[in-house]
Order: structure tokens, then C-alpha cells, then sequence
């Protein structure tokens, strides 16, 4: 063969392979989802999610696309799990505790207030402890399939006036979604507000509440909150919400075996990359707020953290006799947390 046909050999296979991919990356994917997350899309968890969707694209070699659209984009926080089972939405990446009043048991599966003192104890608890199964339990019945767990570093409290101790609650009117964490606040005398996320910015703003249990230091300060709250509670000690990723079951049940553990395996690990990314972000976070003389982080002592738990643990309590389910998560959560000497971590 000369070197002339050689060279066209090539060329031909060479525009032959680029034909074949072509065709590929036109032909649409085998699966199309759309999820709904409860961020706003400028928020960096937000963000780290859509690169993760991105990732599991290519893990599947383009049989799965995943959209996933914000907060309120297709229906309210609490209409998520409604949406999924119905085929509004195939899945969502969302706090379970929003579907409090359907069952009580996603507000405790969904953030045990003041139980988790870090999120890897949390995932070690879903995914080592019995949690996933259980939060399946709950929610296959509902018409939904929980792929993975994920959560955040511990929220911090973004709030118009100092808090320096649980004395400082009472009275506070602070946002706080429906569920255990309302009762809390309830419990140490404060007035909790129920209102979604997207309005926390506003909200504050005009004055309609002096605090929010929002989200992680990074995120507030991403949505501009400190510039009416300059008194942020960080580290977190209240609340560390789990993120149900859920896929509708019929689809679920549907998916072939290697898309199902591709699935399990790339949401495990984005939960992880989460928590990692988003310290990382909030430790970035606090440096500039401690340089600007008008924004003034605390760290509540330990003293006021235990008095924080005392209070959380006995609304435990209360929830667990709310129904069967609830019990359950209550004697699996507190058994793992005491297998691992962690009920009274912090104490």
C-alpha cells in the first residue's frame, strides 16, 4: 500500500468515526428526566448538583439526562412528592420535610433537629445504618423511589439581631419550614414564620421576620442575606436537612439493572462531594464576613448547644408516638447515634 492510499485509508476512517459520533450525540437520550431541587438556581449547591447531573450523563454513556430545574420552577416545595408519583416531574433532589403533613414521619426521617453534629455521620446512618430502607418504607407507598440520601453541612442562622444564647429566641419571629424544627423554635419561645425558601431574602429584607433557618453559610451569603441579617449563627448546631434524591417508582422499577447501580452509585458519591464542596465554601465564606466590620459571625458555646439539644431531644420523643413510622426512625436513628457514642457528642 503507498503512502497516497494509506492517507485516504485514514482520512475515510477517521471521517467515518466522526460521522458514527455524530450521529450518537444527535440521537436523544434513552431516558429524559426532569428533577426539581428546593435551592434557587444561583445557589452553589444548586449548581454542584447540575454538574453532578452532567457527570451521570456521561457515566451512562447518554442514556439518562437529567434536567433539574429550582425551587417553585414546576410546583411548590411541598408539592414535589405529589408531582413525582403523578409523572409531572420524574424526581426530585429535595428536604423531605416538606411532606410533614402528609406523614410525620418525613419530618423526623427529613431533619432530626440537633441529632447530627456532622453530615458524614448522617450519610454513614443512611447508607450503612438502615436509613435508606427505612425512607423507603415510607415513601415507595407515595409512588416514589429514593436513589440516594444526600444532606449539607450544618445550616447556619442568618438573623437581624444577636444570638448569644436560647434566651435570645424568645420572641424571635424566624422563618422555619413546617416540621420538627418549627416545633423547636416553638418550644425554646420563639415565633416561627412558615415560609418557602425563595421568600427568606424578601422577608428579611422588609422586616416580615428578624431570622431564618435557611440554609448553609455559603448559600445565604450567595443570596445576599447577610446584608440584612449581619449576625450569623455558624458553625451550625440546629439543623442539617436530608436531601431525598427520588426518582418516580414505576420508573424505577422500569430501569435496567446497570442504570439502576450507576444511578445508586454516582448520586452516592455527589453526596459526598456536596458536603465537601460546601465546607470548603462556607470556611471561604466566613473569612470575608469576619473582614467586614459590618457583618459579625457567633458561635454559640457549648453550653447553649446542649441546652439546644435538651430541647430538640424531647420533641423527639414527642414525634415518635405520632404514628408507627415515626417510632421506627426515632429507635433507628437514636440506636445508631448510640452505637456510635454520638447522643450526647457535643454535651
Amino acid at each position: 500500500m503507498n503512502a497516497m492510499t494509506r492517507t485516504t485509508g485514514i482520512a475515510a476512517a477517521t471521517a467515518a468515526c466522526a460521522l458514527m459520533l455524530a450521529t450518537l450525540s444527535a440521537q436523544a437520550a434513552e431516558y429524559e428526566w426532569t428533577f426539581q431541587a428546593s435551592e434557587t438556581s444561583g445557589e452553589p449547591s444548586f449548581k454542584i448538583k447540575q454538574a453532578w447531573l452532567e457527570r451521570i450523563e456521561t457515566m451512562t454513556g447518554g442514556r439518562v439526562s437529567i434536567e433539574l430545574l429550582p425551587i417553585n420552577a414546576v410546583v411548590g416545595p411541598t408539592e414535589t412528592l405529589q408531582a413525582v408519583s403523578s409523572g409531572i416531574l420524574q424526581g426530585h433532589m429535595t428536604d423531605p420535610s416538606y411532606f410533614s403533613g402528609q406523614n410525620p414521619a418525613y419530618g423526623m426521617m427529613g431533619n432530626l433537629v440537633g441529632a447530627w453534629s456532622d453530615p458524614y455521620d448522617f450519610l454513614e446512618y443512611m447508607n450503612q445504618g438502615g436509613g435508606e430502607a427505612i425512607y423507603n418504607e415510607i415513601t415507595e407507598p407515595y409512588g416514589a423511589h429514593l436513589i440516594a440520601a444526600g444532606t449539607f453541612p450544618l445550616e447556619s442562622i442568618p438573623s437581624t439581631r444577636e444570638i448569644d444564647s436560647m434566651e435570645d429566641f424568645q420572641g424571635l419571629k424566624i422563618r422555619a419550614p413546617q416540621g420538627m424544627v418549627y416545633n423547636i423554635f416553638e418550644r425554646l419561645g420563639a415565633s416561627p414564620v412558615n415560609l418557602p425558601g425563595s421568600e427568606v431574602y424578601t422577608a428579611l429584607e422588609k422586616g416580615v421576620i428578624d431570622a431564618a433557618d435557611s440554609t448553609v453559610l455559603s448559600n445565604n451569603d450567595a443570596m445576599g442575606l447577610h446584608a440584612f441579617a449581619p449576625y450569623p449563627l455558624y458553625p451550625g448546631f440546629h439543623s442539617m436537612p436530608m436531601i431525598a434524591i427520588s426518582l418516580n417508582k414505576q420508573i424505577w422499577d422500569g430501569l435496567p439493572e446497570d442504570l439502576k447501580s450507576i444511578l445508586e452509585t454516582g448520586f452516592d458519591a455527589m453526596a459526598y462531594d456536596l458536603v465537601a464542596r460546601l465546607k470548603v465554601q462556607d470556611l471561604e465564606t466566613l473569612a470575608k464576613l469576619q473582614a467586614d466590620p459590618d457583618v459579625h459571625p457567633i458561635d454559640l458555646s457549648p453550653e447553649e448547644r446542649k441546652r439546644f439539644r435538651e430541647a430538640a431531644r424531647q420533641e423527639w420523643q414527642e414525634w415518635a408516638g405520632r404514628n408507627a413510622q415515626t417510632q421506627q426512625v426515632y429507635d433507628s436513628a437514636v440506636a445508631f447515634l448510640q452505637s456510635r457514642g454520638l447522643l450526647d457528642a457535643g454535651e
